[in-house]
């Protein structure tokens, strides 16, 4: 990906602070013309540097209030295959492969206690998973952000 220049940092600080200000908005509080807001949007999203709607969406409104964390110590040589079968199971909402201990970390979310039982039932089922360790989610302590670093390439933050 290429660096964002201070247009581009400024654009998407303001869309972070109003997600839903319009291009007329956005141009206004710039200082910039609409036509040059839609542009620079369009090449924000070429450079993908929007994530999909979807990571806004808050897997408890749809009735799943449990998070957690589960490291999964897999067989290396099938973890291709693994991951296409990890990302069948709805429940997962995102996967990282890991140096360290664990080969996998994966989010997850679940109805309530039993049902994290029968997600990680379904994780120790994939060939090639070996053993995993689950960490529940008490409560979220940093939502996600990246203001801070808009912040920071800005030079507003520290």
């Amino acid at each position: 990906m290429q660096p964002l220049d201070g247009t581009d940092t400024r654009l998407l600080s303001a869309m972070a602070k109003d997600p839903r200000g319009t291009v007329v908005a956005l141009a206004q509080k710039l200082g910039l013309s609409r036509n040059t807001v839609q542009a620079r949007m369009a090449q924000l999203e070429k450079k993908h540097a929007f994530l999909s709607f979807e990571r806004r969406i808050n897997p408890a409104a749809l009735g799943y209030p449990l998070t957690a964390f589960i490291t999964v110590h897999v067989q290396q040589q099938k973890l291709a295959s693994l991951s296409e079968d990890l990302a069948d199971i709805p429940e997962i909402l995102e996967g990282f492969g890991l140096t360290g201990s664990a080969d996998l970390l994966l989010r997850v979310v679940a109805l309530d206690a039993e049902d994290l039982y029968r997600i990680n039932g379904k994780i120790l089922g994939c060939d090639g998973v070996e053993r995993t360790d689950t960490a529940l989610a008490m409560r979220e302590m940093i939502p996600y952000r990246v203001q801070p670093l808009l912040g920071r390439r800005s030079g507003e933050g520290k």
